[in-house]
């Protein structure tokens, strides 16, 4: 067996065509199927399938017992807590072969997925968004939203290291100051 610069675990499946950067480690009963790429010095938990041809970017960490489908991409260092679930199709039945009808879901830089929410296929999570545990995502999520609820509603806005911003729109944290135009929250340059 080559000698790699990440970690598989053997009980994981890598299929051909896979690529696996540097620094990242899959964990016990994964299986990652062909034409998927991960970034590197990303964490795949225990049970986490991927694939086919579904993007991982770097510093990805996606705890267990999740199911990336094809369409999924994720950008760099989004978090995808325990549990959580990506849908592939809007109105499966399993009569109805709909494999031509998957939809590409988009996770923006930074963002964060908490366990047991679920994300309707099609969407754009924006970036550094937080989406709260048991949330279901059924619209575009603006960057820095912070999301609750079935069906998920922006409840708040969040900072790029995951605090709740105040009235102030200023991270308790770092002290970094946003600004809130036309309903889009940013970083003050």
């Amino acid at each position: 067996m080559a000698e790699t610069n990440y970690f598989v675990h053997a009980s994981s499946y890598i299929d051909d065509g896979v690529t696996i950067g540097e620094g990242t480690s899959i964990w016990h009963f994964c299986h990652v199927l062909g034409g998927t790429k991960i970034g590197k010095h990303c964490s795949l938990g225990q049970n986490v399938m991927a694939g086919p041809d579904v993007t991982i970017g770097n510093g990805c960490k996606i705890q267990n017992n999740v199911s990336l489908y094809k369409g999924v991409h994720l950008e760099d260092d989004v978090f995808c807590g325990p549990s959580c679930v990506f849908t592939n199709v809007t109105t499966p039945r399993a009569n109805v072969n709909r494999k031509s009808e998957f939809a590409d879901t988009l996770v923006r830089k930074g963002a964060s997925i908490g366990a047991n929410a679920t994300i309707v296929c099609g969407r754009e999570l924006g970036e550094y968004c937080f989406i709260a545990a048991g949330a279901v995502v059924t619209k575009d999520v603006p960057a820095y939203a912070l999301m609750a609820g079935v069906p998920a509603r922006r409840i708040g806005w969040v900072s790029k290291s995951g605090d709740i911003l105040g009235d102030d729109l200023t991270c308790p944290r770092t002290g970094e100051i946003y600004t809130l135009n036309d309903g889009k929250l940013a970083p003050v340059s």
